[in-house]
């Protein structure tokens, strides 16, 4: 087990952040940790990066803490950002780079490389504060990366990026896991988790609710969603039995069930409605699940 978790536990005061975590992750898996804003998240990641001592519970990785000697193998991009405003995007790169054991002619390679991937070279001698938030979170991702570490634990990546940006940090994400790496990841956004985690937990005030793979959690949920669309009003179809929850669109509408026997009644009222362009009966999708194992005021 690459990186393992067994009952970690953190105290504030008489608050617990953290409540008797596992987590057991392989070498090469790709990893998402969800939760809402509070949950406990950034806590977990500052212990597994000695930042934070845990008050119970063991954290190893590859057999061994996580300390000052093993930061070569580590790439940490936080959720606050952490980067000089006043100094130029390459010397700050540099130093970061130098403070994971690389030495100055490699780190500048590595800068040429992930500036010109990231389409950025051209602010090499530019000051961070001279900017935009998207090409400040590009330099904050080069810094978590340049290193090639084998452990990259990524807070709210995609935060500020636009579509193009994201789809690029992904690419780079999933080179790293195709190379070997373990990736442990946190974001709000359940569809990039979906489309890159084989595995994930959800913690909702410091208690793992959910883990497992993502085939798994959405099997064990027990519930699917009815999609219709149509040019007719379906709101008749709400008052079927055995509808848990519906969203109406100007397309249609989704109805999430348990039964299977209720797909069938939706489908034979839709049509008495009129004529339906698509009907379709889809697996849930980790929105659905995050939202009624945490609740709806914190989706």
């Amino acid at each position: 087990m690459a990186l393992q978790l067994e009952n970690v536990t953190k105290r504030f005061g008489n608050f617990t952040a953290v409540d008797h975590l596992n987590l057991k992750i392989e070498k090469g898996t790709m990893y998402g940790f969800l939760g809402a804003n509070g949950a406990g998240k950034t806590t977990t990641f500052r212990m597994i990066l000695g930042l934070l001592n845990a008050n119970e519970g063991q954290i190893a990785w590859n057999g061994k803490t996580i300390s000052y000697a093993t930061s070569p193998e580590i790439g940490y991009l936080p959720e606050e950002r952490g980067l000089y405003p006043k100094m130029k995007v390459e010397e700050q790169l540099i130093f970061l780079g130098e403070l994971r054991g690389m030495n100055k002619a490699d780190a500048k390679r590595a800068i040429d490389q992930w500036l010109e991937r990231f389409e950025v070279p051209q602010y090499k001698n530019k000051k961070v504060e001279e900017l935009s938030k998207g090409n400040q979170q590009k330099i904050q991702v080069i810094a978590a990366l340049m290193h090639d570490p084998k452990l990259l634990i990524l807070d709210e990546p995609f935060s500020g990026l636009d579509p193009v940006n994201v789809e690029m940090l992904k690419k780079a994400i999933i080179d790293f896991r195709n190379n070997g790496a373990t990736i442990l990841f946190s974001s709000h956004r359940m569809d990039h988790v979906e489309e890159l985690c084989e595995e994930l937990s959800i913690i909702h005030k410091g208690k793992q609710i959910v883990s497992g793979s993502l085939r798994d959690v959405k099997r064990s949920f027990g519930r699917q969603n009815v999609r219709i669309r149509s040019d007719y009003d379906l709101t008749n179809l709400d008052r079927i039995r055995g509808i848990l929850s519906v969203a109406h669109s100007v397309e249609g509408a989704v109805f999430q069930i348990e039964e299977e026997d209720v797909a069938n009644e939706l489908l034979t009222a839709a049509l008495k409605e009129g004529p339906i362009r698509h009907f379709e009966i889809e697996e849930p999708s980790l929105q659905d699940i995050f939202i009624a194992k945490v609740g709806k005021e914190h989706a």
